[in-house]
């Protein structure tokens, strides 16, 4: 048994349609409010950041904080936080954890269309942070039920939608796949446009680069980091990366931490953008608040220059602090 949950600043809303693009300089665009519709993970994010080395096999100092988290959420969080209307696709247990995963995003203003899974915990990671990096242990959880019929209700509901971005974890596992397969085809069918974010290397790996490439063939934007990029597109750098990608992908951009981010499209333009130089408290969570700051000023029509330095701006500012949520 499993229960729908539709709410936004704790009330029930009526669901409504409303898709609409147009074809500006030989890609879509969407036009009208820039409603944006996640569909992904939503876990506990157990953070551990620690300002040393672990020291295996005994004790290690570090400031552990409980969260929300995944991929998915991350990014919608950020997206409210830069004022789009977002709803978010997503599937968590029927537990403590679960609602209160929901409540915290609604609280953000973002529209949570997540299906509460009786029987299966609410995901969670472990997140081992420091100033340079993090390494995340993952129990998914009821995030790899995510519904292929959750997810057509979800973007045939969403009010004002006119983009959809998918985390890329449902594609990187067989049982999350369809959902995340869904996703892309249902977005296709109402006419909206489409972003992927390639989500993780190890997983890209094991999954395979070219039955990825596949799965996102069609979608307007890819976005990945380097190490993501060396998977799906070999050795090279970062502008070869993206024009090799543009063969899956309209646009690509890759994401290279302190050194910027370079866009890629396929008519052969490239555009780059240097990385604010700020003090990194945290990197959780920065290429989540990138990726939605990149969607909020391209989805509102801008180029490819001013959504790099929005997305930069946005990724400095969730650098500053502990955790990947605003």
């Amino acid at each position: 048994m499993s229960e729908r949950t539709e709410r936004s600043e704790g009330h029930e809303r009526t669901p409504s349609q409303h898709s609409v693009s147009e074809r500006s300089e030989g890609h879509e665009r969407p036009i009208g409010r820039s409603g944006v519709i996640v569909v992904g993970d939503l876990v506990t994010d157990v953070l551990v950041v620690h300002g040393s080395p672990i020291e295996t096999g005994t004790d290690t100092d570090a400031a552990i904080t409980l969260t929300g988290g995944g991929q998915a959420a991350n990014t919608a969080a950020w997206l409210a936080h830069a004022g789009c209307a977002v709803t978010l696709v997503a599937a968590v247990g029927e537990d403590p954890a679960g609602r209160e995963r929901v409540a915290e995003l609604t609280a953000r203003g973002v529209r949570c269309a997540v299906r509460a899974h009786e029987g299966a915990p609410t995901g969670s990671v472990v997140v081992l942070a420091t100033a340079d990096e993090r390494t995340m242990l993952a129990d998914r959880g009821a995030a790899l039920l995510l519904d292929p019929g959750d997810v057509a209700a979800a973007v045939a509901a969403a009010p004002g939608a006119t983009h959809l971005h998918l985390s890329g974890y449902p594609l990187l596992d067989a049982r999350s796949r369809p959902g995340g397969l869904a996703a892309l085809a249902t977005a296709h069918t109402h006419g909206l446009t489409m972003s992927v974010d390639a989500a993780s290397a190890g997983p890209l790996r094991r999954a395979g680069a070219a039955a990825f490439l596949d799965w996102v063939r069609g979608a307007d934007l890819l976005l990945c980091n380097a190490d993501e990029a060396a998977v799906l597109a070999g050795p090279g750098t970062a502008q070869e990366q993206a024009r090799a990608l543009t063969g899956a992908a309209r646009h690509v951009v890759v994401k290279c931490g302190g050194a910027g981010a370079v866009w890629a499209s396929r008519d052969g333009t490239t555009e780059r953008v240097a990385a604010a130089r700020v003090p990194v408290v945290d990197p959780t969570g920065a290429g989540d608040a990138f990726a939605a700051g990149l969607l909020a000023a391209w989805c509102a029509g801008a180029g490819p220059p001013a959504a790099l330095a929005a997305g930069t701006a946005l990724g400095a500012e969730a650098v500053r602090r502990v955790g990947a949520r605003p």
